[in-house]
């Protein structure tokens, strides 16, 4: 009778950790699919004139100097 109890606190054991693997593994998944999915937009590569345009029509930069950093960006 006590060895079928220490056998199933080892076999418990080795549920647990395999459940607890899953889980990194799963997460790990996650993660890695959404870190590529994210390198494939085009954020990094905007060149600095789209950039001074995005912010001119979120009204963080008015039009005149708007105008001014374009001139600058243009030479």
């Amino acid at each position: 009778m006590m060895g079928s109890d220490v056998t199933m606190g080892f076999g418990g054991g080795f549920m647990w950790i395999f459940w607890i693997l899953l889980i990194v593994f799963i997460i790990w998944g996650i993660k890695a699919f959404n870190f590529n999915t994210s390198n494939n937009d085009n954020t990094g590569k905007e060149s600095p004139l789209d950039i001074l345009k995005k912010r001119f029509a979120r009204g963080e930069i008015d039009d005149q100097e708007f105008n001014s950093k374009r001139k600058e960006l243009e030479k």
